[in-house]
Formats: structure tokens, C-alpha cells, sequence
């Protein structure tokens, strides 16, 4: 079996013949429901896929999705042109790195639909893109931006840097609504959600699925999902270990599985964690040994709260859960957002959450990092 670490290309994925575990249905669901969808996910929890799978759809490749669940669910496969802005790439330690990512990706969709650059403003240019994708191709436009924060949370702590990245991008994704009557469909992505109140300030209809029971699964493996697809992988991971396949699956839950994005949601394991385990026959901290985000490094070194105290009782309102207000000194909601802590109990009278760590790995080590700041080294 092949395992697609690291590949968040649709395309490459299933041309490759890598296994993928089919979310599909949950795309064609959003695609004909509504318009603008926000997802915040911790990181390598598969968004890019996520993102990648969705311009296949909407760019009609049914070749693609032979096998799967949206090549019986949709009868049309329609093409639409499909603007995808990456925010991935850039390092964003100065005002200019935006200004070259946000160019690259407009010179290209200038080039493709023929527009005639006539301003340096990239709103401006966005719009006359729009305007001429939908003159060219005779169809809406379909809008995917995947990590639409990762400028802002690079910089927490340089005000004059975030507050210079904000505006740009609050002026770029505000031209999402004055164009609402050209856009097919808008989907974005991040790890948390420290932009997007001011960021999509203007973007009053944009459905916030990341809390939403219904869309819990769209990101990651589930229990049914390690049984459908993965069977076979437990099996030669327990003869490696030297174990049997039931206390395999125990083990592989109790180490990498209970993300729980709402109260009433299923279990959800970590892909990363679980893949690179298949593909290596081993049990190890995968997803914490690929480094910890700058954006939390950044929260570690400048915020009052005592991050000693987190533990599986740490109790926080609901509304404070999706807060990002004064997030120095009150970081919880950014620990859960980023995956570090996760839903562990609802209490419905109090309105509020009982968060703690999801699982062994994360567990594990978040202490060992934690311990690299607070205690002294001789």
C-alpha cells in the first residue's frame, strides 16, 4: 500500500495510486449548500488536500474521483475557473514578502484569463481577474485560499507587521463580497482564527464549519475510516511489534487518536501521525517531531499565563473557545485550535468546554516542550 506523506496534491495522489480515504461526499455536501466556508484545522491535518480535491472537483476532472462517492453524487461536472491562493510558501518577515506571494499568484491569473493590468492595488487587480474569468469562461468563479492567516500568526508580537499584513489582507478578501454575484463558491483554511474576525470583518456571510459536528470528519481519520481503509496496514504494524491486531488498535488510539472538533463530534486520529506509522511500522511522535509552529513559539515566549497548569481539566466558556481576544494572556483557544488540547466534555448548562490533551503523542510532547521554557538547564 502507498502512503501519501507529505503529497497534498489530489491529482499527484490518485494518478500515484496512493491510498485516500474518501471525504468526498462532504465536498459535494458544502459545494451545494451554501457559498463561503471557513475550516480551522491544526497543521498537517490534511487541509491542502482538502483544498487540492476541491479545485479537482470544481475544475470538472471526473476522471479523478472514479470509485469514489462524488462520481455518483454529481451528475454535471461543470468547470468552473478556479482562482487557489497558497499562503503556504511565503516567510512573510517583512511587509514586502506578502506583496511578492499575492503578485505571483495575480501575474499568473492575469496571464491565464488575458486581463490587462492597469493597477498595482492587488484588490483592484483581483477584481478585474474576476471579471474576466467569468467574461472568458461564461461561469461563476470558485475562490480557494488555503492558510489565509499564516502572515498574521508568523508575526504575533510585531504589531507594526501583523497590523501591516492584516490590512492587506483585509482589503484583498474583501473584494470576495463585492463580488459575490461572479463567485460559484469561497473556501479557506488556517490553523486558528486570530485573523479572521478582522480579516473578514466585511465577509458577514462566511460559514464558520470548524466547530460544526456535521463537517467534524472532513480532516483526518476516523475510527470507520482506520477500519475501511487501513485494515491490512494494522496487521503488518502488529506482526511488527510483535503484538496482536486488537492491542495494535488499541495502542494506535490511545497514541494518536481524540481531536474532537465539537462537543457532540466523533474522534478523530491525526493522518500524519497515523500514516507515517503504517509506513514505517513504528510507533513514534511524528507530528511533534516535525517542529512546533512558530506561531505558538511566539505565544510561549511572550504570554503571562502559566501554561505549567494545562492538564484534561482545563475549563474555558464557549464563547471564549472561539475568541481570539487578548490571546498573550489567554492562549487557551489557541491550544485547542492549533490541536494541542482538544473537547473532552460540554457541560450544556454552564455553557462551557472541558478541554485536554487528545491523545499519548501530543501529550507526550507538549510537555517535553514546554519543559525547554520553563525549566532551568544546568
Amino acid at each position: 500500500m502507498l502512503y501519501p506523506i507529505g503529497i497534498q496534491n489530489f491529482e499527484k495522489l490518485r494518478e500515484g495510486g496512493y491510498v485516500y480515504v474518501d471525504k468526498t461526499s462532504l465536498i459535494h455536501k458544502l459545494a451545494n449548500s451554501g457559498t463561503y466556508y471557513f475550516l480551522s484545522r491544526p497543521r498537517r491535518f490534511g487541509k491542502s488536500l482538502l483544498i487540492s480535491t476541491m479545485e479537482a472537483y470544481f475544475k470538472g476532472k471526473k476522471e479523478l474521483f472514479r470509485g469514489l462517492a462524488l462520481e455518483k453524487l454529481e451528475k454535471d461536472w461543470t468547470e468552473y475557473p478556479v482562482l487557489h491562493l497558497d499562503l503556504n510558501s511565503g516567510r512573510y518577515m517583512i511587509p514586502g514578502d506578502l506583496d511578492v506571494v499575492l503578485d505571483q499568484h495575480l501575474n499568473n491569473w492575469e496571464a491565464r484569463y488575458g486581463v490587462n493590468r492597469k493597477y498595482d492595488d492587488c484588490s483592484a487587480r483581483m477584481n478585474d481577474i474576476i471579471d474576466a474569468a467569468c467574461d472568458k469562461t461564461g461561469r461563476q468563479v470558485v475562490i480557494l485560499i488555503d492558510e489565509y492567516d499564516k502572515p498574521i500568526v508568523n508575526n504575533l508580537g510585531n504589531e507594526e507587521l501583523t497590523d501591516y499584513y492584516r490590512k492587506t489582507l483585509q482589503g484583498f478578501y474583501s473584494v470576495l463580497k463585492a463580488k459575490d454575484g461572479q463567485i460559484r463558491f469561497g473556501f479557506l483554511t488556517g490553523v486558528s482564527k486570530i485573523g479572521k474576525l478582522s480579516v473578514f470583518s466585511t465577509l458577514n456571510n462566511l460559514r464558520d464549519i470548524s466547530m460544526d459536528s456535521e463537517y467534524s470528519d472532513i480532516c483526518g481519520i476516523s475510527e470507520d475510516d482506520l477500519h475501511a481503509y487501513f485494515d491490512e496496514s494494522v496487521a503488518s504494524l502488529a506482526k511488527a511489534e510483535e503484538s496482536s491486531v486488537a492491542a495494535c488498535y488499541e495502542k494506535l488510539k490511545e497514541t494518536y487518536d481524540g481531536y474532537h472538533f465539537s462537543e457532540d463530534s466523533i474522534g478523530m486520529y491525526n493522518p500524519f501521525s497515523l500514516l507515517n506509522t503504517f509506513s514505517a511500522n513504528k510507533f513514534r511522535d511524528y507530528w511533534f517531531e516535525t517542529g512546533t509552529p512558530t506561531l505558538l513559539v511566539n505565544v510561549m515566549k511572550q504570554t503571562s499565563f502559566d501554561v505549567t497548569t494545562l492538564s484534561d481539566n482545563v475549563i474555558v466558556a464557549s464563547d471564549d473557545l472561539n475568541g481570539m481576544q487578548d490571546i498573550m494572556n489567554r492562549p487557551v483557544p489557541l491550544f485547542f485550535q492549533t490541536g494541542y488540547l482538544t473537547i473532552k466534555h460540554y457541560d450544556k448548562e454552564f455553557q462551557e468546554y472541558t478541554l485536554g490533551f487528545p491523545n499519548k503523542e501530543v501529550k507526550n510532547g507538549f510537555l517535553k516542550f514546554i519543559y525547554s521554557y520553563y525549566v532551568p538547564v544546568n
